[in-house]
């Protein structure tokens, strides 16, 4: 028959999920670059606190705006509504390179948070719909793979965009033209719905709708977010506590790491951006081993199991992890101690992704933006806390406790996954 082979437009979908996951972090990211760069530093001169209000505006935004963001999307469409929030991340993240001080840098960042906050809600409908039930896990993975390589890859790309045009501003004037084109490939590739794609046939859609039951494009988009059964769910609070203590764990690697580098070990910048990028490059084989893992052990035991093993085990092995790193010295050890933080850090991630999906019904964008809207308070606060520790222990400046602090975190995280269950969905009476 003509339409008897399935057609490969969800693989299409996938890597250009993929694709804009990398562009989100690479313009995320790129601050702590642009902060710790000479040309920058030569320019502005800004307290500790300063900095920190900077970095943390972007993810109190990107916090506070994951539930309305996610509302917006299940109720007007993920194609429509990422479009535009790709556009004007990569329009702020262009005006980054315009800032004059303190409050227009501060501003652009908190509106850059604002516009990136709707889209990981967004895209985990995307994987529900586009994906094979159960390959949820291996799905999740790549998308968090094009997040992990943007993150990997931001200090070494920002740091040659800004050594090599000479002044840090042409990072988000590069970034933020890049993201327009990538906003409107994505409204060329993507639709709602299989069934809405014009390229997609018969036998791909009847893949995609295994074990689902009526698998049609929404009738009655959702109107309102389920705030009373959401504070009622014990597992979705137990999956709150463990994206909110995983961010402040993690947030170092991502955020503080650089100034480590530069303020404790005293490496140039070129120096400093490939330990971090390689660091975070070891991490992104996290991801995909814990894809893999929770699909495997839930295939074999079960949702609750397959989900919650993954998340909470990798948490204590990366917190012990971060009080080996400490003792490193020279550049490669460093690299490989710190890579194996974000390493075991992210094997969870998947883990996670798949558990919103299972729990969220089709509350979808919008339980998913309120479990990550918890998790991005943890990175908001991380670097405030991370300072305040210092400030009042850490008396020869070696940035131990900051760490210990993120370590704890790490461990907070894996004993409040143990209490999650992917088995029971989140439920209205």
């Amino acid at each position: 028959m003509e339409n008897a082979r399935p057609t490969a437009v969800r693989h299409q979908i996938l890597a250009t999920a993929t694709v804009v996951a990398f562009l989100m972090y690479l313009d995320r990211i790129c601050l702590a670059q642009i902060l710790t760069s000479d040309s920058f530093e030569a320019e502005f001169t800004f307290s500790k606190k300063e900095t920190d209000w900077i970095t943390g505006a972007f993810f109190w935004a990107y916090a506070l705006f994951q539930v309305p963001a996610g509302w917006l999307s299940d109720r007007f469409g993920a194609r429509a509504l990422i479009t535009v929030y790709i556009a004007a991340w990569s329009l702020f993240t262009a005006a980054t390179g315009f800032a004059t001080g303190f409050w227009t840098l501060f501003a652009a960042r908190l509106l850059c948070g604002l516009a990136e906050a709707g889209y990981y809600p967004a895209s985990s409908s995307l994987v529900t719909r586009w994906t094979h039930i159960e390959s949820r896990g291996v799905a999740s993975s790549l998308i968090t793979l094009g997040g992990r390589a943007g993150l990997f890859l931001a200090p070494i790309l920002t740091v040659k965009v800004i050594v090599g045009l000479g002044d840090w501003r042409w990072a988000g004037w590069v970034y933020g033209a890049a993201g327009i084109g990538v906003a409107l490939f994505f409204w060329r590739v993507f639709r709602d719905h299989p069934r809405l794609h014009p390229s997609c046939n018969e036998a791909e859609i009847a893949i995609l709708a295994e074990g689902r039951g009526d698998f049609q494009p929404s009738r009655e988009p959702a109107r309102r977010f389920p705030l009373r059964a959401a504070c009622r769910s014990r597992s979705l609070w137990m999956a709150n506590a463990v994206q909110f203590f995983t961010n402040i764990g993690w947030a170092f690697t991502a955020l503080t790491f650089p100034r480590y580098l530069k303020d404790v070990k005293h490496f140039d910048d070129v120096t400093n951006g490939w330990i971090t990028s390689g660091a975070l490059f070891i991490g992104i084989g996290g991801i995909m081993v814990g894809g893999w893992g929770t699909d495997y052990l839930t295939r074999h035991h079960g949702r609750r199991l397959g989900r919650m093993l993954p998340m909470s085990v990798t948490k204590f092995i990366a917190a012990g992890l971060y009080l080996v790193a400490l003792w490193m010295d020279t550049p490669w050890t460093i690299l490989l101690a710190f890579g194996m933080v974000a390493f075991f850090g992210d094997f969870g991630l998947p883990a996670m992704w798949t558990t919103m999906q299972d729990i969220s019904g089709k509350y979808q964008a919008q339980l998913f933006g309120w479990g990550n809207m918890w998790g991005n308070f943890g990175a908001a606060i991380m670097p405030m806390l991370f300072t305040a520790v210092l400030d009042r222990f850490d008396t020869n400046h070696d940035y131990h406790e900051g760490v210990w602090l993120c370590a704890g975190a790490f461990v907070l995280a894996g004993v409040f996954a143990l209490f999650v269950n992917a088995e029971k969905p989140v439920t209205e009476d």
